[in-house]
């Protein structure tokens, strides 16, 4: 059920600066994943939230991030982001030999927070357009673009996850979706109006976020005298 938006919180716009012309599909398929993150993923993450100290679910978090860092790292290199490209080296070495194999971000104590840089972002990076707005069966929000950048992290660019054999591949990517869709629930209380275009709007504006490091060209939840979400909630 949603949760109502707490007094205080940024008004979001029911209107859209972005095109959907494939919006009859899309509804479809966000109506076949909601139904399957409201009964099945969804209190499964509330569970975990429930049986899991703070401090677990926290090493967990830090221990996919810091996996995700070689993928930050390679995807920088190949933007021309030096410093980027150093960060992403950085954080990994200290948090895989200080942190206990990531589990605690002690590279953020040094200075060294994340920067998050896909494929996806490479795409753009190269001037190739995003595309559509899709909504993917299972994977929720998408453009061609970054569906292409999705699978080219996952499948071509190297990646720890290259070393881990079968079937502990399955358990970690479980634990994985079900870790960031537990850590996705406070956010929740953002979601007002209809789902399907609040969810749109927050996916479309956050990659346009990341894509420009930072700077939103394209504000669908602009309104007078309202601040940003908290984009990265999303």
């Amino acid at each position: 059920m949603q949760e109502p938006v707490p007094e205080g919180s940024p008004e979001i716009s029911s209107t859209s600066a972005y095109d959907d012309p494939l919006e009859g599909w899309n509804r479809k398929v966000f109506a076949f994943n909601d139904g399957i993150d409201r009964w099945v993923l969804r209190p499964t993450a509330k569970a975990y939230r429930t049986v899991t100290p703070d401090v677990v679910d926290t090493g967990v978090t830090n221990f996919f991030s810091n996996i995700g860092e070689i993928g930050n790292f390679a995807n920088s290199v190949l933007q021309g982001k030096g410093e980027s490209a150093v960060v992403a080296f950085g954080r990994f070495t200290f948090n895989t030999v200080f942190g206990l194999g990531g589990l605690f971000d002690v590279a953020t104590s040094f200075d060294l927070p994340e920067r998050q840089e896909d494929f996806g972002q490479t795409l753009a990076t190269w001037g190739v357009g995003s595309g559509p707005y899709l909504v993917m069966p299972l994977l929720g929000p998408s453009t061609p673009r970054h569906t292409t950048g999705f699978l080219t992290d996952g499948f071509v660019l190297p990646s720890p996850w290259d070393a881990v054999d079968e079937p502990d591949w399955y358990y970690l990517r479980a634990l994985q979706v079900v870790d960031k869709r537990a850590d996705l629930i406070p956010a929740e209380r953002f979601i007002s109006g209809d789902r399907y275009t609040f969810m749109r709007n927050a996916f479309l504006q956050r990659r346009e976020f990341l894509i420009n490091d930072g700077k939103i060209t394209n504000d669908p939840f602009a309104a007078d005298n309202d601040e940003d979400l908290m984009l990265e909630d999303f």
